[in-house]
């Protein structure tokens, strides 16, 4: 996306006095992991995504199932069965293909905790 497109797409934002031009930038490089992809990991997921966030890392280790429909809303009828993990890239890049995404197709435990983390700005767990 070239200079006047980003402007355009995140102009509702850059206008906060609180966010600004430097702040969109700020967004932009920032690295932020959301582990867990269920009813709180998919709207949040769902609004990093349109902010802007620059690398969106996402940890979990499930599939999706219909009894997840009602409140993971980034899934649909079509993604049951497949892992969380890859069908919410697919979605980050529908949204915004400029994002860099990482998928952990793991759980995140004592074991790995530590190396996951240490590559992100920002955690939130769902």
């Amino acid at each position: 996306m070239n200079a006047n497109d980003s402007i355009k797409r995140y102009s509702r934002q850059i206008i906060l006095k609180e966010v600004g031009g430097q702040g969109q930038k700020l967004l932009m490089k920032s690295k932020v992991l959301i582990i867990g992809l269920g009813g709180l990991g998919s709207p949040v997921l769902q609004y990093l995504a349109a902010s802007g966030v620059g690398t969106i890392g996402l940890a979990d280790n499930d599939k999706v199932d219909l009894s997840n429909l009602h409140r993971q809303i980034i899934f649909s009828l079509k993604d049951i069965g497949s892992y969380k993990v890859s069908k919410a890239k697919k979605f980050i890049s529908a949204v915004n293909p400029d994002i860099n995404v990482i998928p952990y197709k793991k759980k995140v435990d004592l074991l790995n905790v530590d190396k996951i983390i240490s590559e992100y700005d920002i955690i939130v767990d769902c």
